[in-house]
């Protein structure tokens, strides 16, 4: 006798399509009259002709629009992530070519000493903004919460036929029972630390859909006040080695 219990999902995934949906629109929506703010605090403060007393008030206007702004861009981009198709392309991507201005941007800011390691020759088949994204992403987090005695190393290497991307840095740490949650939206370890940061509590879920588009996996190691390390696989065949390009052409 077999027992067959049958669920019916589609009431949860109208919700989910419907929440969407006013995430995007509302994103949208706020991101025209936000413009419209940033532009005139913006020529508020070059016109020079502000007064001492609202000088700091005019520019800490400023900050928080540009971060609002940040917030809806992140916001549009995880939407999009979330309703787009479950694979992502497969454009061949030159991964050294990538990192390399990533890191090199960070490098020429203050903050920790950021080191660039590249073991493998490796390319990615996938979508070239969504990867800049992955990548560019994980560095900014680890630059934001290490100080500036420590250090970051960005790691791209071979491993089991697929291919890792690496950030290992000396940071603050998290704590073990919160990084489960750490990819979940606006989820913040140290709420204020994160937002004087710069942080929109959006980047690691938009690495997290990213990656899943990609057939990759995410995986968190970290020790709170020694540092952490995020690891992304990728699997092989979104993995193209020079032996393969060769063996294509011949």
């Amino acid at each position: 006798q077999r027992l067959a219990i049958i669920r019916d999902v589609t009431n949860e995934k109208n919700v989910e399509r419907t929440r969407r949906d006013f995430v995007a629109n509302a994103s949208h929506e706020l991101r025209s009259p936000l413009t419209v703010i940033s532009g005139y605090l913006e020529a508020l403060q070059d016109a020079g002709d502000v007064p001492e007393g609202w000088k700091s008030p005019v520019a800490e206007m400023q900050r928080q629009a540009e971060r609002m702004t940040r917030i809806l861009r992140d916001l549009i981009e995880l939407t999009r992530l979330e309703s787009a198709e479950a694979s992502a392309a497969r454009d061949f991507i030159d991964v050294a070519g990538m990192l390399k201005p990533i890191v090199q941007e960070f490098q020429g800011r203050l903050g920790p000493a950021v080191e660039l390691a590249l073991e493998t020759d490796a390319a990615l088949l996938g979508k070239e903004s969504e990867l800049h994204s992955i990548f560019y992403n994980l560095v900014n987090n680890a630059v934001r919460f290490t100080p500036p005695t420590g250090s970051v190393k960005v790691v791209w290497r071979a491993v089991d036929g697929g291919a890792v991307f690496e950030v290992i840095d000396t940071g603050i740490g998290i704590p073990e029972e919160q990084i489960p949650r750490v990819t979940e939206r606006f989820y913040r370890v140290d709420p204020g630390r994160s937002r004087a940061s710069g942080g929109t509590g959006l980047g690691l879920a938009i690495v997290k859909h990213a990656l899943q588009r990609h057939e990759g996996e995410l995986t968190i190691a970290s020790r709170e006040g020694q540092g952490s390390t995020f690891t992304c696989r990728f699997p092989r065949d979104r993995v193209v080695f020079r032996s393969d390009a060769v063996s294509a052409v011949l």
